[in-house]
C-alpha cells in the first residue's frame, strides 16, 4: 500500500515481532476483522458474513486504514502491536464492544502462545518457556512434544472429524509456569470435551485422555512403547495387595487364583466407555488411596465381580463370568454395588423400606436407622401413616400430640446431616396414606414460603393412596380423613377390605363417635396433590391397593409405601426393614439386527440373577431388622435401561404403537426369564424360607394377579393381555422347585449407572438430543450419537444442523431438512405425549411383580391434563408414578446462535409465556353445587415445577 507525505509517495510497511519489515497488506486486517465477528456469532471461519455484516467489516477496516495512515511515518515500518490496537478501537468506536472483546482476547491467547513457545527456520517448536510442577515439587522443562504425541495418540483414527491440531492450538493457551500434569490432562480433555457437539468422535477423543489419567494413576507412568494390557495384567495381584494393604480392599480378595483371573481381564473395553461414564467412575467409583486411583475400569468391573462370587463354590469360574456380563456393559450392578463389593464393607443393597411405629421410641429408633442405612449408601422409603394426627390425645402424658409434620422435619435434617459415606447426598422419602388427617400439610412440605419449621426442602414424600379415593374422585364423592390412633386397622388393610371398613369408621363419624375426623370433597384434596406436585414436584403418587393386591408376598405381611424412587414394593413392619437389591439389563445391548436377541437376553438375565441373590448372603447390613427380612424374603429387582436407545436401535419412535409393543415383548422376555431363573435357583440352592403360602405357591404369577386387581377394585383394568413365549414352562419349574426371591423384577431410574455405560437413563424417553447435564463430576454436553449416526448416513450432520439444533432447544421437530422419519424417532421427552409413556408402562408392568420409576412429562401443564395423565395411570393398572417433570427455564446455551437465521419461535420461546394460559387461583377453590366437580383442576398456578434437586447422583437416580 502506498501513501503521501509532506508530497513524496511512500510505501506504507510493517514492523514484525521477529523484526522483519513487510509490505502493509490491508487484506490482513479485512479478514481478522470478519474472523472476529464470526467467532462472535459463531460461524465457521470458511462461511460468508451476511451482507450486513460483510458491510460493517469492510467499514471498519477502511478506518483502521485511515488511522494508521495518518501517523507519522517511520523507516521502521508501523509496529504490529499499533495495527491491532487501532482495531480494537475502531471496533469500539463502531460500537462493536463485544466483537472487540473477542479480539482482545484473541491477542491475549496468542500473546501466551508466543511467550510458550519460538519457532525455528522450519516452523517447528524448540525450547518451551515454562516448567512442570511435578507431585514432589520439582520442576521440569514443559515437554511439547510429549505433549502432541498424546494429543495425536488420542485423534488416531477419528482425523475425518477431529483436529489434533486444535486441540494442540487450544491446550497451549491454557498452560502456564508452574503447571501440573494434571492440569496439562485436564486442559486436553476440556479442549477435547468443549467440542463434542461438534461432532461425537470428540468424546471419544476426550474418553481416551481421561483413560490416560486413569493408567498413570493406577499403573504409573508407561512407556510409549509398554502395551496396557500386558501391563494391566501384570499389576493386577499389585492392585490386589495394595488395596488391601490400605484397607480398601477385602483380604479375602487373596484367595481367588489372581494369575487365573488377570489372565481373564480385557483391557481394550476400556474403550468402549464414554467420556462421562470414564469421569465419573474415576470421581466416584474408583477406589483411591489419598486421592491416588489404584484401579483402572477393567480392574474396577473385576473387583466388583469378585465381590459378588467370593461365596461361590468355583468362584474363579463365576468371577469371570460375572466379569464379562458387567465389562460388556450387558448389564450393570447398582450403585451400592459397584462402591462396595470386594470391599471390607460390602454394603451391596440399593433400598431400604421401614414402617414407623407410633411410639416415640421407635419414632427415633426409625431415625437413628436411616442414618445407619445412609452412611452405607442406601436409598430410603419410610412409611409414616402410623402416627396420630395433630391435636390426638396422648394418653401417656394426657397432652395434645403435634403430628407427623415435626418429626419428619428431623428425617428431612438426618438426610442432610449423613451423606451416603461422604460420596453423594443422603436421601429419603416419607410416605403417608391419604385418609391421615395431616395428609394436607403433608403435601406442603415442599413448598418455599410458610413456616420453616414445618418445611423439609431436602426429602422427598409421596401420596400412598388408597383405590377408594381414586373412586371418589371420579365420581364426585367426599372424603374423610382420620387419625391412625382411632383407625389403626386402616393402614393394614388394601382393597375390598379397606373400602369396608374404612366406610363403617365414615358411618361412625356420622354417629358422632370419632373424636377427629374431617371430611372434604375428594376433588379438592386430588386437586391440591396435583397442585402441589406442578408447584414442586412432590408429593408423587403413588398407589396403594395394585401394590398390595398384586405383591406375591400378601400371605406374610403388607406393602406400606414404596422405596426413595418408587420402584420397589415390599412387605415392612416394626420388626423388618425391607431391603431390595437392584441391577439393570442394557436393552440396547441385546438388540441384533433391528430385533430383540432372546438367546443373549436370556444368558445375561440368567447370570444377573445369580449376581442379585448373592448380594443377599455377601451384604453388611447395618440393622438386624434389615438382615432378618432381607434373609427371610431374599428380594431381588432385575431392571432395564437403553429402554429408548433400543428403541432408536430397531428404528421405532416413542410415540407410537410399535414401542408400546416393544415395551410389551421386552419385558415380557425379561421377566420369563428372570423368574425362570430364580426358580433354577431354587433347584440348586432351595427356596427363600416363606415362600410357602406366596402367590408363587399358589401358582399365581405377576401376569395372573392382575384379574385379582380388577376383581378387588371392581373396575376393568385397561391393559392388553396378550403374550408371546411359552410360560407353562415357567409355571412347571416353579411348581417343582419353587422361587429363591420373593420379588425378582424392579425398574430402578439408573441415571447413574446408565451415564457409566452410556445408554439412555432406565425406560425414559431422550431428554433432548443435545443439551448439557450437570452433575457432581461437572457440566457435561450430551449429543445422541444415534440421531447424529443418523444425520450423517443422510448427509445432513453440519455446522449448520448443530446450530439449528442448538436453537431448537435439542429437538428436531421444526427442522425441515431433517426428513419426518428421523424427526419422529427422535422425539424428546416433551414430545412425546404422556399417553405414549403410560401405555408402555402399563404393558411392562403387567409383567412386574414390584414396579417401575415412571417419570411423566408435560410441555404445557394444565389441570385438566394432569388430571387425566394420572387417572389413566390408574386405570391401567400402574402401582407407582415418579417425578412430573415440565419445562425449566435452564437451556442450550445460545450465545453463539444468530437468531435472525430461523424464521420460527422455538418452542422454548413461546412457552417462556406458556404459563399465563393457565388460570390462576391461589386459595382453595370448592366445587359449587351442580358444577362439574373435576373443574377445578383446571386451575393451577403458573409456577414452574421443581424436578430432583439432588442434581442427579443421588440413590434415587441409581
Amino acid at each position: 500500500m502506498t501513501t503521501v507525505t509532506s508530497g513524496v509517495t511512500t510505501t506504507l510497511e510493517v514492523r514484525k515481532r521477529d523484526g522483519r519489515i513487510i509490505s502493509f497488506d490491508a487484506v490482513r486486517v479485512h479478514y481478522a476483522i470478519g474472523k472476529a465477528f464470526r467467532a462472535e456469532i459463531g460461524l465457521p471461519e470458511d462461511q460468508e458474513l451476511e451482507n450486513s455484516l460483510e458491510a460493517q467489516v469492510k467499514s471498519i477496516s477502511e478506518a483502521v486504514i485511515d488511522q494508521i495512515e495518518s501517523r507519522p511515518f517511520s523507516r521502521d515500518g508501523v509496529d504490529v502491536e499499533t495495527i491491532q490496537d487501532a482495531v480494537e478501537i475502531q471496533l469500539m468506536r463502531h460500537g462493536h464492544f463485544s466483537v472487540a472483546r473477542r479480539y482482545i482476547l484473541y491477542r491475549e491467547e496468542h500473546a501466551k502462545l508466543r511467550a510458550l513457545r519460538a519457532a525455528d527456520s522450519d516452523g517447528n517448536l524448540i525450547a518451551p518457556r515454562i516448567n512442570i510442577k511435578q507431585e514432589d515439587g520439582t520442576k521440569e522443562p514443559f515437554d511439547s512434544t510429549r505433549l502432541r504425541r498424546r494429543i495425536y495418540s488420542a485423534v488416531r483414527g477419528l482425523e475425518q472429524n477431529c483436529s489434533a491440531e486444535e486441540l494442540v492450538e487450544e491446550t497451549y493457551r491454557s498452560l502456564y509456569d508452574g503447571i501440573t500434569p494434571q492440569e496439562i490432562y485436564r486442559a486436553m480433555i476440556l479442549a477435547s470435551r468443549s467440542r463434542i457437539e461438534r461432532d461425537p468422535d470428540y468424546d471419544k477423543v476426550a474418553a481416551r485422555l481421561m483413560l490416560m489419567v486413569i493408567y498413570n494413576e493406577a499403573l504409573g507412568r508407561l512407556h510409549p512403547k509398554e502395551d496396557i494390557a500386558d501391563v494391566t495384567r501384570r499389576e493386577f495381584s499389585n492392585y490386589i495387595e495394595t488395596g488391601i494393604a490400605a484397607d480398601r480392599l477385602a483380604p479375602r480378595l487373596r484367595e481367588y487364583d489372581l494369575e487365573r483371573i488377570s489372565a481373564a481381564l480385557r483391557p481394550e473395553r476400556d474403550a468402549a466407555f464414554p467420556y462421562l461414564g470414564l469421569q465419573t467412575i474415576y470421581d466416584r467409583y474408583l477406589l483411591h488411596i489419598e486421592g491416588r486411583r489404584i484401579e483402572t475400569p477393567q480392574y474396577f468391573w473385576m473387583r466388583v465381580a469378585m465381590g459378588l462370587a467370593w461365596n461361590e463354590e468355583n468362584k474363579e469360574e463365576r468371577a469371570i463370568e460375572f466379569y464379562n456380563i458387567l465389562s460388556t456393559f450387558r448389564f450393570t450392578s447398582a450403585t451400592p454395588t459397584l462402591f462396595n463389593s470386594g470391599t471390607l464393607h460390602p454394603q451391596l443393597s440399593s433400598c431400604y423400606l421401614s414402617t414407623v411405629d407410633d411410639d416415640l421410641e421407635h419414632i427415633f429408633k426409625v431415625v437413628s436407622d436411616n442414618a445407619m442405612l445412609s452412611k452405607w449408601a442406601g436409598g430410603l422409603g419410610n412409611d409414616w401413616t402410623n402416627i396420630r394426627a395433630t391435636n390426638s390425645h396422648i394418653k401417656g402424658t394426657n397432652g395434645q400430640s403435634q403430628g407427623v409434620i415435626p418429626f419428619l422435619k428431623v428425617v428431612n435434617d438426618t438426610a442432610i446431616a449423613v451423606n451416603q459415606g461422604g460420596k453423594r447426598k443422603g436421601a429419603v422419602c416419607s410416605y403417608l396414606e391419604s385418609w391421615h388427617l395431616d395428609v394436607e400439610e403433608f403435601l406442603d412440605l415442599r413448598k418455599n414460603t410458610g413456616d420453616d419449621r414445618r418445611r423439609t426442602h431436602d426429602m422427598h414424600t409421596a401420596n400412598w393412596i388408597p383405590d377408594l379415593f381414586m373412586k371418589r374422585v371420579r365420581d364426585g364423592g367426599d372424603w374423610t380423613l382420620f387419625s391412625p390412633d382411632e383407625t389403626s386397622d386402616l393402614h393394614d388393610l388394601c382393597g375390598s377390605a379397606f373400602q369396608a371398613r374404612y366406610e363403617e369408621y365414615e358411618r361412625l363419624a356420622d354417629e358422632g363417635k370419632m373424636r377427629l375426623f374431617r371430611r372434604l370433597p375428594a376433588n379438592e384434596l386430588w386437586r391440591k396433590m396435583l397442585t402441589r406436585l406442578f408447584e414442586t414436584g412432590h408429593p408423587w403418587i403413588t398407589w396403594k391397593d395394585p401394590s398390595n393386591v398384586r405383591s406375591p408376598q400378601d400371605h406374610v405381611g403388607v406393602v406400606h409405601s414404596s422405596n426413595l424412587c418408587t420402584e420397589i414394593l415390599l412387605n415392612t413392619s416394626k420388626d423388618e426393614i425391607a431391603v431390595c437389591n437392584l441391577g439393570s439389563i442394557n436393552m440396547v445391548a441385546h438388540v441384533k439386527n433391528g430385533e430383540l436377541d432372546l438367546d443373549k437376553l436370556r444368558e445375561t438375565v440368567t447370570t444377573a440373577s445369580r449376581m442379585l441373590d448373592n448380594v443377599i448372603d455377601i451384604n453388611y447390613y447395618p440393622t438386624p431388622e434389615a438382615k432378618n427380612s432381607n434373609q427371610r424374603h431374599r428380594p431381588v429387582g432385575m431392571g432395564l435401561m437403553g429402554f429408548q436407545d433400543a428403541l432408536s436401535a430397531i428404528g421405532v419412535s416413542y410415540a407410537s404403537q410399535e414401542a408400546v409393543e416393544f415395551a410389551d415383548r421386552s419385558m415380557e422376555a425379561i421377566s420369563y426369564f428372570a423368574i425362570l431363573a430364580s426358580s433354577q435357583l431354587a433347584a440348586e440352592r432351595g427356596s427363600y424360607p416363606t415362600y410357602e403360602g406366596s402367590k408363587w405357591d399358589r401358582g399365581i404369577l405377576p401376569i395372573d394377579s392382575l384379574e385379582l386387581l380388577e376383581q378387588e377394585r371392581g373396575l376393568p383394568i385397561e391393559v392388553d393381555r396378550s403374550t408371546t413365549l411359552d410360560w407353562q414352562v415357567v409355571r412347571d419349574s416353579i411348581r417343582e422347585h419353587g422361587m429363591r426371591n420373593s420379588n425378582v423384577m424392579a425398574i430402578a431410574p439408573t441415571a447413574t449407572i446408565s451415564t457409566i455405560v452410556g445408554v439412555s437413563q432406565s425406560i425414559e424417553p431422550t431428554y433432548k438430543n443435545l443439551f448439557v447435564k450437570s452433575n457432581l463430576s461437572g457440566e457435561f454436553p450430551q449429543l445422541n450419537l444415534r440421531m447424529v449416526q443418523d444425520l450423517k448416513a443422510e448427509g445432513l450432520w453440519d455446522s449448520d444442523m448443530v446450530e439449528a439444533i442448538k436453537y431448537y432447544d435439542g429437538e428436531l421437530t421444526e427442522i425441515d431438512r431433517v426428513p419426518e422419519e428421523l424427526r419422529l424417532r427422535y422425539l424428546t421427552a416433551f414430545e412425546v405425549e404422556p399417553k405414549w409413556l403410560i401405555e408402555c408402562a402399563a404393558r411392562r408392568q403387567k409383567w412386574i411383580d414390584m414396579g417401575q420409576s415412571l417419570n411423566l412429562y408435560m410441555a404445557q401443564p394444565s389441570g385438566r391434563k394432569l388430571h387425566d395423565m394420572y387417572m389413566l395411570a390408574w386405570t391401567t393398572g400402574l402401582k407407582t408414578t415418579y417425578y412430573l417433570r415440565t419445562l425449566s427455564a435452564t437451556q442450550v446455551e445460545k450465545s453463539t446462535i444468530d437468531v435472525n437465521r430461523f424464521g420460527i419461535q422455538p418452542r422454548w420461546m413461546k412457552n417462556s409465556s406458556a404459563s399465563s394460559d393457565i388460570r390462576v387461583d391461589r386459595g382453595e377453590a370448592a366445587v359449587e353445587p351442580g358444577a362439574d366437580p373435576n373443574a377445578i383442576l383446571d386451575q393451577l398456578p403458573p409456577e414452574q415445577p421443581k424436578t430432583c434437586n439432588l442434581d442427579g447422583d443421588c440413590e434415587s437416580c441409581q
